[in-house]
């Protein structure tokens, strides 16, 4: 697996200002909205074409999810993009914030799926071991359903819990890259 080379995010912001770089967020739409880095330019991973950077080939590309270990991840697939340099913001956004650098946050938008995937998954199991203590304990096979479908998603990719979600209205607006 090929490596991207890191930058801190002091050197970052240093770069950006004088207009080296371009910032690039592969997260998902929703991620973004809620908390980005000013001027980074979103492009999910999942979309994530050559030719969206046509124009800036000629800049350092440096590439940032959260905590940076979904850039490292696909580190190969980012250095085939085609930048003369290309880079990875170390410990992600987590590492710009702790650093006291400035971000945009939306308070409006709405958790990134995963983390609703693990709220709504949890109350479920939770709620049907409570229920089958409680009420009946017939009950337990709500919290057995939710495992099972944890299961399935980590062995297929497939998460119909996400899916669902993505249909509910806190979600809708941010279905598509803004």
């Amino acid at each position: 697996m090929s490596l991207l080379s890191k930058i801190d995010p002091n050197s970052l912001q240093q770069r950006l200002q004088s207009g080296e770089v371009v910032l690039i967020d592969i997260r998902e739409p929703a991620e973004y909205a809620r908390e980005h880095i000013r001027g980074a330019r979103l492009v999910p991973l999942g979309s994530i074409d050559a030719h969206d950077f046509d124009a800036e080939r000629h800049k350092t590309a440096v590439f940032t999810c959260r905590s940076g270990n979904r850039t490292a991840m696909n580190a190969s697939r980012l250095l085939a993009k085609g930048f003369r340099e290309a880079l990875v913001l170390e410990g992600g956004i987590d590492a710009w914030k702790k650093a006291g650098l400035p971000v945009h946050f939306d308070a409006k938008a709405p958790l990134d799926m995963q983390r609703q995937v693990q709220i709504v998954a949890g109350g479920l199991a939770l709620l049907g071991a409570l229920l089958a203590w409680f009420i009946h304990p017939a009950f337990i096979l709500l919290s057995g359903f939710v495992g099972a479908g944890l299961m399935t998603a980590g062995l297929t990719g497939f998460c119909g819990m996400a899916r669902l979600l993505a249909l509910m209205p806190w979600n809708r607006r941010f279905l598509a890259t803004p």
